[in-house]
C-alpha cells in the first residue's frame, strides 16, 4: 500500500477540525494512508485541542502563516504514529539542513533553532486511524511564543519544500514497507 501525496491549492486555515478520520479523502478525494500538505493560517481554540497539557497550559496555537501537514495511516497502533512523528520531524530536519539551514535541533516531536520554536506537531488516534499534524511556521509573526519561520530561514519556496518532504516521507514509509518483506524469520 503507497502513501498517497497531496497538495491543496487553496488557502487553508488549521483549526484543529481537520484532525479528524478521512480528512484527505472527505476533502480531496485522496483514500488510504495519506499526506496531505496546504498553507495557512493556524489558530486552534483550546476545546479543539488534542495535546491536554496545552489545554491544562491553556497554551493557545497561533501562527498567520504556516505550512501544515496532515498525515493519516489507517492502522489503530499510536505508539507506531508517534514514531512516525518523530521519523518526520527528523526528516524535515535533514530538508532544511540540506537546504543550508544551520543550527536546527530536536525536542521531542519540535524543531528549534535556538529559543525559536518552528513547528508545532501532535499524533493522535482516531476511530479508524492515526494520525499527525506538523504545522511549520511561514511567519513568525504576533505568535505566542519565540519562534523562527521558514522565511528567516531562507525557505522562500514552501509549496517546492513541502513537495520535497511529501516525497521523502513517502519513499521512508516504502522502504520501511519493503524493509519487512525481505528478511526471513528466525527461530
Amino acid at each position: 500500500m503507497l502513501l498517497k501525496s497531496f497538495w491543496v491549492e487553496d488557502v487553508l486555515k488549521y483549526d484543529g477540525t481537520q484532525l479528524s478520520s478521512l480528512f484527505a479523502y472527505r476533502n480531496f478525494r485522496v483514500q488510504g494512508d495519506s499526506i496531505v500538505a496546504f498553507r495557512g493560517g493556524c489558530q486552534v481554540e483550546l476545546r479543539e485541542l488534542v495535546d491536554v497539557e496545552d489545554v491544562l497550559d491553556q497554551a493557545h496555537i497561533y501562527s498567520e502563516d504556516m505550512l501544515h501537514f496532515i498525515i493519516e495511516h489507517f492502522d489503530q497502533d499510536l505508539e507506531k504514529m508517534v514514531l512516525r512523528q518523530r521519523l518526520f520531524i527528523a526528516i524535515i530536519s535533514e530538508l532544511l539542513q540540506a537546504e543550508g539551514v544551520r543550527g536546527l535541533t530536536r525536542t521531542g516531536d519540535d524543531l528549534f533553532q535556538g529559543a525559536g520554536k518552528l513547528s508545532v506537531s501532535i499524533a493522535t488516534l482516531t476511530r479508524v486511524s492515526t494520525m499527525i499534524h506538523t504545522g511549520l511556521n511561514i511567519s513568525s509573526k504576533h505568535t505566542p511564543v519565540k519562534t523562527i519561520s521558514l522565511q528567516e530561514l531562507g525557505i522562500l519556496d514552501p509549496r517546492g519544500f513541502a513537495g520535497k518532504v511529501m516525497n521523502a516521507y513517502a519513499a521512508e514509509i516504502e522502504g520501511i514497507r519493503m524493509a519487512r518483506c525481505k528478511v526471513r524469520g528466525v527461530d
